[in-house]
């Protein structure tokens, strides 16, 4: 168990905006593009290549490379140094991460892959800037290389932004993801506590009935419209070797459209939820769910349509904003356990079956709810804050 949002102390936030690009700039931003990611493929083919003789491939030995790069091709030079080296350091970050996965022995299902090629066709443009390589001046977004960009400015920054990262989504729009330091906006205190158990007939089972969250289905509701798209574009597919033609570019911006408005549409739904939830408590205890197996299983197409970790992220960040208690509970054994005399049982409970049972203290209750109860248990929380927890009850087992 893990307390990841505490009150009182200072964090980082991102401020994304939506660009206006003149097509000079779009053509200097693709150009630095083109030139970070040949970078990248770099160190990926450098990393592999001293994979196999056990060789080191750390940030400074790629910092050294960059340099020799930029010294052999006068292309390279031409591009700013900034978003380059932001590329070596992702690259070499990203390539930490696996290592230490295996190192610590995880499971294959939940190590992180080995950074991978980057296909001219398939990655979105992605540039990263750190202080000394973009400015604010005259409400405009100046990047080095004399490329100037127009930002909508929707809401004010709180603060000087530290780093800067420019992306394009599959619609071709423009976006600056500004990195800045907040401090938190506490809420009034209101004493109560929450447990929270993320599923897939209903996205958050909770402690309390009024803050359920119940599957939204967004992408059950555009499924039909999305299909036909997709049909649209497979029947326009050119031939290889053939041009794309405009009735093909049309349909898979017209898909772009429709995955973009139900990306939107489930993280609005997490924002008010997660807003909701965080207003009314003080102390969080959430399941640290991953449901990264479930892609492979026959609740596929249901679980990606629940948003669990998005949801789960939007909750994260709000707690975190306002300065609550936030504390991830190990999901081992959540639904064996009971929420009220802490006994396990000796078998696990098949998916149909949606009733807990104790057979120790004869508690009946539904199988989420129980489980929702046990997160506030495992988190050394108070039941007795929670809806539908006797105050005063038999003592609860803590979880290691």
């Amino acid at each position: 168990m893990a307390a990841i949002a505490e009150g009182g102390k200072a964090g980082h936030a991102r401020y994304t905006y939506r660009l206006r690009v003149s097509s000079k700039a779009r053509t200097a931003l693709l150009s630095e593009w083109a030139r970070c990611r040949w970078v990248w493929n770099q160190c990926v083919a450098t990393s592999r290549a001293a994979h196999k003789p056990e060789e080191k491939c750390g940030p400074a030995g790629l910092d050294r490379m960059l340099t020799g790069w930029r010294g052999e091709h006068e292309w390279l030079r031409a591009g700013g140094s900034v978003p380059q080296q932001q590329a070596v350091r992702d690259f070499a970050t990203s390539r930490t991460k696996v290592l230490k996965d295996m190192k610590a022995r995880l499971p294959v299902l939940r190590r992180s892959g080995m950074p991978r090629f980057k296909k001219r066709a398939v990655a979105h443009p992605t540039l990263n800037y750190t202080r000394r390589g973009f400015r604010l001046k005259d409400a405009r977004l100046c990047l080095a290389g004399g490329i100037s960009l127009t930002v909508v400015w929707s809401r004010e920054l709180p603060t000087d932004p530290s780093s800067v990262r420019i992306h394009r989504d599959s619609l071709g729009h423009w976006y600056a993801s500004f990195v800045v330091r907040t401090e938190p906006q506490p809420l009034p205190s209101t004493g109560a506590a929450i447990g929270i158990d993320w599923g897939v007939k209903e996205t958050a089972t909770t402690t309390s009935d009024d803050h359920d969250l119940p599957h939204p289905e967004h992408g059950r509701k555009a499924a039909g419209k999305l299909a036909g798209y997709q049909r649209m574009m497979a029947r326009r597919k050119p031939r290889r070797g053939q041009a794309v033609s405009n009735g093909y570019r049309k349909a898979r911006r017209q898909a772009a459209k429709a995955h973009k408005k139900i990306a939107r549409q489930r993280q609005d739904t997490a924002r008010k939820w997660a807003k909701r939830v965080v207003t009314d408590f003080d102390h969080l205890a959430v399941e640290d769910f991953r449901p990264k197996f479930l892609a492979k299983s026959t609740m596929a197409r249901k679980a990606a349509d629940a948003a669990i970790s998005a949801t789960k992220h939007e909750l994260i960040t709000m707690a975190r904003k306002h300065g609550r208690d936030l504390r991830l509970v190990h999901p081992a054994h959540t639904t064996m356990d009971c929420g009220r005399c802490g006994a396990r049982t000796k078998h696990a409970l098949p998916l149909s079956e949606r009733t807990y049972t104790c057979t120790a203290c004869g508690a009946v209750s539904p199988r989420d709810k129980n489980s929702a109860r046990v997160m506030l248990v495992r988190a050394g929380l108070d039941p007795a804050t929670a809806d539908r927890v006797r105050p005063g009850g038999p003592p609860a087992r803590q979880a290691a």
